[in-house]
Order: structure tokens, then sequence, then C-alpha cells
């Protein structure tokens, strides 16, 4: 497994940390964004597989996550959020590597909306069971005058029980109720992703579980359908819950995204 190492920089709402994975001789950057509640450290075997395919690779944990700063998931306003995502993109930068982009969940949306943003600047995007489109538990729970104290079932993310275990075990991990300043974040963000419009021909790949009950993939398939751009591959896995860079068959997941970035890192070089 690829040794990473912590750093930190200042950003929009306090110090953020910042996490990379070496390669000395690299071939291209990624860069990892992570989900609701959690923290770049659970990417550690995603970052390994990438490091293995080539890249040199980092990740922040975003403001009121992990170790970084801030009140504990309060996310008002994602933009100023993705303008953290690219101080780190700005700070690893190398003139001489492709840069391309991995999101996951509602990190998923953040790189959507990065995409949009600084899609100039990336070789290619990989999407995660992003939150697109529609998403319904957001909606839902703010249609109620008090947020339940309900945290998110770990049984969701994997078929792998012990992924589930780990992530309730992880004292990083947010396990308390959703704050309303960032479900309405949320609900904003995807109204601004699917304003702004599609990704031109910027190759994009977006993968999915098939049995995801925390983010239904019918839902996000309304964000792809407005987003996606002319260069555009999908892959939903049957039976796969939510995590599906920890589901049982990740070890085929991550063989299709590295696949999938050889191909749009070749049509680059060209």
């Amino acid at each position: 497994m690829s040794e990473s190492e912590e750093w930190t920089f200042a950003g929009h709402a306090g110090e953020l940390t910042a996490r990379t994975w070496p390669r000395p001789d690299a071939r291209y950057i990624a860069l990892l964004c992570h989900g609701y509640g959690e923290h770049i450290g659970r990417y550690e075997h995603v970052a390994d597989a990438l490091v293995r395919h080539g890249a040199v690779v980092h990740g922040i944990d975003h403001v009121g996550h992990g170790r970084s700063a801030g009140e504990r998931v309060l996310i008002a306003d994602y933009e100023p959020v993705v303008s953290d995502f690219h101080e780190l993109a700005a700070r690893v930068r190398d003139p001489k590597l492709p840069t391309v982009l991995v999101g996951h969940s509602m990190g998923g949306m953040i790189a959507a909306r990065y995409a949009q943003r600084y899609g100039h600047e990336l070789a290619a995007l990989v999407l995660s069971g992003p939150v697109l489109g529609r998403w319904d538990a957001a909606s839902g729970l703010l249609t109620l005058d008090e947020i339940p104290d309900t945290p998110i079932d770990p049984d969701t993310l994997s078929r792998d029980p012990e992924v589930g275990k780990a992530y309730a075990d992880d004292p990083l991990v947010w396990h308390g109720r959703f704050q309303r300043p960032t479900l309405e974040a949320i609900v904003a963000c995807l109204e601004r992703i699917r304003d702004e419009g599609p990704l031109g021909a910027l190759p994009t790949l977006w993968v999915h579980g098939e049995d995801d009950q925390l983010v239904p993939v019918d839902a996000t398939r309304e964000g792809i359908e407005a987003l996606r751009g002319v260069v555009f591959e999908e892959k939903v896995y049957p039976g796969a819950r939510h995590e599906v860079f920890n589901e049982t068959n990740k070890d085929e997941v991550l063989d299709d995204v590295t696949a999938f970035l050889g191909r749009a890192l070749g049509s680059a070089a060209r």
C-alpha cells in the first residue's frame, strides 16, 4: 500500500488538512474528492490503485470534515468549497502532467461543479455515486421543522459488513444529524450545476451502485443527463450499494476507473 503524507494549507474558513500519495515518476496528477461526513483517509486503497496506475494523488478533508477546521459538516455554500479544492490543485500543479479528478457522493457533486468552473484544467473526470440531479433525502429533510438526529446507516454503504463496521468505528466520520444550512446548500448547488449545463469535451466516467439507497441511481441520472458532455461513459454495478470503491467488487470498479483514465489520458496526449 502506498504511504501518504499529511500537510495543511489555509482554506476559506480555516486550516485544511491535505494528503498526498507520492510517486516520483508520475505520469499524471489525480485529485480525490471525498463525500459527506467522511474524510480523505478513507480513500487509501483508491489512491493506491491510482498510484500503481501512474499517478501522484492528492486530496483534502473538506471544511468541517475530518481533520480540517470548521463546525462539523456545516457548509453554507459549496462555491467556496470548490474554490478550496481549486487551491489544492493550484498548489500541487505540475505543468508537465495532466490532472484528473475523482469525486464520490457529495464529493461527486463538488467535482461536477469544479469541472464546470475549471474543466479546462482537467484531462478527465470520474463521478462515483454522485449527488446530482435530485436528492430526495435532502429535500425531504428540509420539509421537517426539526432535522432528526439520524446518522447515515452504515449498512447502506457496501455489501461487505466490514466496511460498515469500520465506518461506524471511525472517530473522524460524522455520526450525527444533518445541518439544515448544509442541506440547503446542497439543493442550491444541484440547481446551479443544472443551470450551468454540460461539460463539453471533458472525458467523464460515471460509476454507481444499482442498489444505492443513499443516492439512488435514477435521481442521479437526471443530473447526469443535464451535465454529460460529448465524451461520456457509465457503469452501473448490479447489486452494489453506495460506496462502489468499497464494494465486494471494488477491484473491478477500480480497474474500470484506471482503464477509463488510461483511455482519456491517451486521448489527451494526442
